[in-house]
């Protein structure tokens, strides 16, 4: 499946995971292709449960655009009865909604720095969606050297478990453009948690609303801050079928 890009292996049932398999599932060349491993699991009452691993085979809190994911795909094949429910997470339950392709999802609170720290020779906003975020405000996402910054933020002692980078421009208050590189992964078209993170450090230090469009490289995810829970909207899609011979 895939939110905005961002492409995942959903694997409905009981699994044994381990970071080799999840590796190599989601190897680009020699398995499926993937940035990440859902698993996902019915626990009765119009409820699922959802686990997430990077394409390293590490296992992450949350992640946005699978959760929208892990929402159409338990609609779809009928692991529930009804289009909104409840998706149980790493960091708690997580409210869902689904109407076609449109997937609404609560990513649940969200906590920005009240200031820029200085990590690595930048400028960077901390935001945690219950996964960590390093937020830098930029002249031009497309010109800014992603590959470089990103995976040494992502390394430094500032974040002993890592962090996922954004990388941002806002074009006005509700209008924001970002590029991404997630912990584990790389740079990808679209992280759903790292939108909601823009616009929480955005609203936070007066550059936008708590409400925006936010526009990544796999398209445009919407995001709204109410009451410091954040929510995201945009859609997924069922890509294809198989059956893992590995």
């Amino acid at each position: 499946m895939e939110g905005l890009g961002n492409d995942f292996v959903v694997v409905d049932g009981p699994l044994v995971v381990t970071p080799e398999l999840v590796a190599a599932v989601c190897d680009r060349r020699r398995g499926i292709g993937a940035d990440g491993v859902l698993v996902v699991s019915t626990i009765g009452g119009d409820r699922v449960k959802m686990e997430y691993f990077n394409a390293d085979g590490s296992a992450a809190e949350m992640c946005g655009n699978g959760l929208r994911c892990v929402a159409s795909y338990a609609v779809t094949n009928d692991l529930v009865s009804v289009p909104s429910f409840v998706v149980e997470t790493a960091v708690g339950d997580r409210r869902v909604s689904v109407d076609g392709v449109t997937i609404r999802a609560e990513l649940g609170p969200i906590e920005s720095s009240n200031a820029d720290r200085e990590i690595s020779g930048h400028l960077v906003r901390m935001v945690d969606v219950g996964n960590p975020h390093a937020v830098l405000f930029v002249e031009d996402p497309s010109s800014t050297a992603v590959e470089e910054i990103g995976p040494a933020l992502e390394a430094d002692d500032a974040f002993p478990d890592g962090t996922n980078v954004e990388f941002v421009r806002v074009h006005s208050q509700n209008t924001i453009e970002m590029r991404v590189w997630e912990r584990g992964v790389g740079e990808t078209l679209a992280c759903g948690t790292g939108a909601a993170a823009v616009v929480a450090a955005a609203a936070a230090s007066g550059r936008a609303d708590a409400s925006a469009a936010v526009r990544l490289r796999g398209g445009t995810l919407d995001v709204e801050i109410i009451d410091g829970v954040a929510w995201i909207t945009g859609p997924a899609t069922a890509v294809f079928e198989g059956v893992w011979a590995g």
